[in-house]
């Protein structure tokens, strides 16, 4: 068999964390590794001028150990007991059995050693009566104590002869590739660093811990290359087309492992899928969907049909509409971000809904709820005000690992990755605790989250909307007279009036967001991610407030039928007044309209009919509104 190439510092090629084992088995007896475990790792040719390999970490180590001179590796884990690795059925592996029997004595098939019995075997490994070099890989070792700070007698005594050993070990000397002393390795497999008790690694010199890293971009490049064998392509190199295709899938998959684009090429291939489409199962592998709703033929029809339906539901906001319908476009014709690098896994749209209350932002994110999905009620909504608190962030993504309701997941991620495809609308966000707009940063840049539970959320199909009353009020400033303690200034003072021109307010509006994410809360990287997709909600006119109010109150008059079968109908005289006193005061929006009605009309009406005896299909008339102070009494007829 041909004999792998040399490894560390002696030839370059292998993962940087083989390359550091390597070069340090002269000083290191025991090793940790955590991390990027279960992937499949990038491995020189067997031969000059070869293919690269792609390797899981077990086949990984032993090759890496095998040029230095190791006649075996020998393999624990708990489920499947002691292993010795290569098992092949040739002169190889024939020699790794010698020198594990010469080491260990005579093994059962598939032994399951007791701690104890283990220990034995580790001292045999890291002491060794003959010059056999071996390593011993312990898989699983996460999963060998309960927990590390709270250890069983057992366990406690396993643990403390290891820590002997990475001391006691002794350095076998043999002839051939690395013929000065190096150590027989015991190789611990954890998830986290921290799976094994703290003592045993602090202040050990003798241990040395190794994280393994996710693969970056030149990794995912070269395995796309080697990927492309799959749908033919032998020489990517030769091929403009299939070059930028691998490049592309190397770009899609950041953050997956190499053994999911593995599985992405297995996707694809059943899927009938090309090698210029696989950024499309890349998605599917993410999101675990197979129905694209954005790809949908109808939804370009749905959007452009709603360029007349929005603005009859959202009155009165015709900047902020057409802005909003030029985002959704924009989305679904996958062109969110086209101007970066990468652009592939940032949410479909993001919005920032400012401006003042009552104006039709939540209205909006229902509208395009509706044109997208079909339903508005899919829209899934976060009042940021429960989320002010330091820690509240965890009902986001769900608590940590040791903490009651790990288990549970966040509320954020557990309904993303039920459903990836929806708008999320974030209420009120300044209200939010500063360090919660962290996680929006990870969102927004890199289109995922990972949850407490350490599983990642994508959120490259779903539209996030932001809504916001920043800059109604700004703090005063410039106070030149000296206030009255009896009267002292007003901290705050009206930025924005009815009135104004749209440009003044939307002037004055960005102003204050940018100030409030640059100086108040110090993040004006999240402002960044924002960019221009503020929009910014004016005041209802007064010609607005009217269509707004005569849509209200043929809703009421509408479920008064519905309810009671009754004919409801307001004079002219008596509906100009109830006009009149509902859109007074055009700085509290759409709500204080519908406020208004309710109070001067809906509450009245109930008091009036709740004294009638009800007959169906009756027409009752208000042919006159009286109010004395805070009653209002109705005429009827």
């Amino acid at each position: 068999m041909t004999e792998s190439p040399t490894l560390g510092g002696r030839l370059p090629g292998w993962p940087p964390f083989i390359r550091e084992l390597d070069a340090t088995l002269s000083v290191h007896s025991q090793y940790v590794l955590s991390g990027n475990l279960y992937d499949s790792f990038l491995a020189p040719p067997l031969e000059a001028g070869g293919a690269a390999r792609l390797l899981p970490l077990r086949d990984l180590l032993w090759e890496s150990l095998r040029s230095s001179g190791f006649s075996c590796m020998i393999v624990y884990d708990p489920v499947d007991g002691l292993q010795v690795l290569p098992d092949t059925d040739d002169e190889v592996g024939d020699e790794a059995a010698k020198a594990a029997e010469q080491l260990l004595g005579k093994l059962k098939a598939d032994e399951k050693p007791s701690l104890e019995g283990l220990t034995k075997h580790l001292a045999s490994v890291a002491r060794p009566e003959e010059n056999v070099r071996a390593a011993f890989v312990i898989d699983s070792a996460s999963r060998i104590a309960r927990t590390p700070t709270d250890l069983e007698p057992a366990e406690r005594d396993f643990f403390r002869i290891c820590t002997k050993l990475s001391r006691s070990a002794r350095p076998v000397r043999v002839v051939g590739a690395r013929p000065k002393p190096l150590y027989n390795p015991i190789v611990w497999l954890v998830e986290r660093p921290g799976d094994l008790p703290p003592w045993m690694t602090a202040d050990n010199e003798n241990i040395r811990e190794i994280t393994i890293p996710r693969p970056h971009l030149g990794d995912r490049q070269e395995t796309a290359r080697l990927l492309a064998r799959a749908f033919g392509v032998s020489d990517v190199g030769a091929d403009q087309a299939a070059a930028e295709a691998c490049d592309a899938f190397a770009e899609q998959a950041d953050g997956l492992t190499l053994q999911s684009m593995i599985e992405v090429t297995r996707l694809a291939k059943e899927r009938n899928v090309s090698l210029g489409d696989l950024p499309d199962a890349v998605r599917t592998y993410k999101l675990g969907v197979l129905d694209n709703p954005w790809s949908r033929g109808h939804l370009r029809r749905r959007v452009l049909e709603g360029e007349k339906r929005v603005p009859e539901r959202v009155i009165g906001q015709p900047q902020a509409v057409t802005k909003t319908l030029d985002i959704l476009k924009r989305a679904v014709l996958g062109l969110s971000g086209a101007q970066a690098t990468r652009s592939g896994s940032r949410p479909r749209g993001v919005l920032f809904f400012a401006g003042p209350t009552g104006t039709g932002k939540t209205e909006l994110a229902k509208a395009i709820t509706e044109l997208v999905f079909g339903d508005e009620s899919a829209y899934l909504r976060f009042d940021m005000s429960e989320f002010s608190g330091e820690g509240s962030g965890d009902r986001l993504i769900g608590s940590p690992p040791g903490y009651v309701g790990h288990e549970a997941g966040g509320e954020l991620t557990n309904a993303v990755r039920e459903d990836p495809f929806r708008v999320i609308l974030f209420d009120e966000i300044e209200k939010a605790h500063p360090r919660i707009l962290d996680k929006f940063l990870q969102i927004l840049e890199d289109g995922r989250l990972t949850d407490g539970r350490g599983n990642t959320v994508h959120f490259s199909e779903s539209i996030l909307i932001f809504t916001s009353n920043l800059g109604m009020y700004t703090q005063a400033r410039d106070i030149t007279v000296r206030p009255d303690p009896a009267h002292p200034a007003p901290t705050r003072v009206q930025n924005i009036t009815p009135g104004m021109t749209y440009d003044e307010v939307e002037g004055r509006i960005k102003g204050a967001v940018a100030e409030h994410f640059t100086e108040v809360l110090n993040r004006p990287e999240l402002l960044n991610r924002f960019g221009d997709n503020i929009v910014v909600f004016n005041f209802i006119s007064a010609a607005a407030a009217e269509k707004i109010f005569d849509l209200q109150f043929g809703n009421i008059c509408k479920r008064v039928t519905e309810e009671h079968r009754l004919v409801l109908a307001v004079k002219g005289e008596a509906l100009a007044t109830l006009r009149e006193w509902c859109t007074s005061e055009l700085d509290k929006g759409g709500r204080g309209i519908g406020m208004a009605l309710e109070a001067y009309f809906v509450n009245p009406l109930a008091r009036a009919l709740f004294d009638r005896d009800l007959v169906p299909d009756e027409k009752i008339t208000v042919s006159g509104i009286h109010r004395e102070g805070s009653i209002v009494s109705l005429d009827l007829q």
